[in-house]
């Protein structure tokens, strides 16, 4: 069993807007068994970080590892040895971004899982949705207004994002399904969205006894609901039908926010997807139509990260992103922190986001019990929430369950 002693690290994870006095942390296999001053290092290997931040292995609540490409619709068309291919490449950078969990709100299924926790190649943990549920129309048809093809009932590609069913009875059947195929939580589209072609923004994905069917499916194995949203008519209808985890949530209102918190929701915001497909979309295959639709969301991202908070709603860390645009995955954190305080941001995608994922206590945190996940950072990302970006570049090293994924020089 390997047994490592970081010395002289200075912890940030969030609950503090000051690095505290250097610490030792002590981590055997791949779990942390101590944290202290002046830990005995025993036979332990000595990594002195000299002061350094030592942070939690980061956690992405909203990411789609399948998407390689940004037209999703494309993307579903795919062979599954090409989606896992180009999976594993975005998974790979995910962690050397210091992103160790993410949590896959739709497409990844749970052999792509199962060959990640094999070893097969590089790889965050995965928590995961399966295949979002949409209705005939919602956000995960892309199949056009012209085309009436029968939608898939079986056989989904893993490029599909999501699976479509139409009926309390469809739906508690698609829920079921993508319980047995060892989904964590259910995924589902209550909203229209940006990346398909049939559902303007204003659109309400599903009715309501449906949406109930999809929370009392989740909540019948101890599981709860995620839900794509944008405008306040559909997150209040969501929070009213029992949804937990609100994604994107860009045109909410503050009462709706409120309302929101007092239910124990949780949101996950999304800004840098829709600031990276304005900028750079068309040229990484976004449709066209899809680009006209982004700045009905990306111009409120900003003022609902203040609605938010001033309403005590927890947020989650989310990117969002698709195709190439993966590689903007930490400046999420640049673009909350023009509107947040530093550790308030860190917070989102360390024990906020383990509370979402219901990890608490084994990720997001540098604590005895809790997983081996660890980043160190050259400089104090309270003060400059830049050094999370640049592809991991201020990230010396890098840990994920005991196993160092990165280790340069820290001279």
């Amino acid at each position: 069993m390997a047994t490592i002693l970081f010395q002289n690290a200075r912890i940030v994870d969030g609950t503090s807007a000051e690095r505290p006095d250097p610490v030792d942390v002590l981590v055997e296999d791949d779990t942390i068994r101590a944290v202290g001053r002046n830990l005995g290092a025993g036979k332990a290997r000595v990594v002195d970080l000299g002061g350094r931040t030592l942070m939690p292995g980061l956690i992405d609540a909203h990411v789609h590892v399948i998407a390689g490409t940004a037209d999703l619709g494309r993307n579903a068309a795919l062979p599954d040895s090409l989606v896992t291919a180009r999976a594993a490449t975005i998974m790979r950078a995910m962690l050397l971004r210091g992103f160790t969990t993410v949590r896959d709100v739709g497409g990844c299924d749970h052999g792509l899982r199962l060959a990640t926790e094999e070893g097969h190649f590089p790889a965050p943990r995965l928590v995961i949705s399966g295949k979002a549920l949409s209705q005939t129309g919602g956000h995960c048809d892309f199949r056009g207004r012209f085309d009436d093809r029968p939608a898939a009932s079986t056989g989904f590609r893993l490029g599909a994002l999501g699976r479509l069913c139409d009926g309390v009875d469809e739906v508690r059947r698609a829920a079921r399904e993508e319980i047995k195929a060892g989904a964590d939580f259910i995924k589902i589209m209550a909203n229209g969205g940006v990346a398909s072609p049939t559902d303007p923004i204003h659109f309400l994905g599903f009715a309501r006894d449906e949406i109930v069917a999809a929370v009392e499916e989740a909540e019948n194995v101890g599981s709860y609901v995620s839900a794509h949203l944008y405008t306040d008519a559909a997150i209040r209808r969501a929070v009213e039908c029992g949804v937990h985890s609100l994604e994107h949530c860009n045109l909410i209102r503050p009462e709706t926010a409120r309302m929101a918190a007092a239910a124990g929701a949780v949101a996950v915001p999304t800004l840098v997807t829709y600031d990276k497909l304005a900028s750079e979309g068309a040229k990484a295959g976004f449709p066209a139509d899809s680009v006209a639709k982004i700045d009905s969301v990306r111009l409120k991202g900003m003022e609902s990260l203040a609605i938010m908070r001033e309403a005590g709603l927890p947020m989650a860390y989310g990117s969002d992103l698709l195709g190439d645009l993966h590689k903007h995955q930490s400046e999420e954190f640049v673009i909350r922190g023009r509107v947040l305080p530093a550790h308030e941001v860190i917070a989102t995608a360390t024990h906020v986001a383990a509370k979402l994922l219901r990890l608490e206590g084994r990720i997001g945190t540098i604590a005895p019990g809790a997983f081996a996940d660890l980043i160190v950072v050259d400089g104090d990302p309270l003060r400059d929430l830049t050094l999370l970006t640049g592809q991991g570049r201020h990230m010396p090293v890098i840990m994920k369950g005991g196993a160092f994924v990165k280790r340069g020089r820290l001279d």
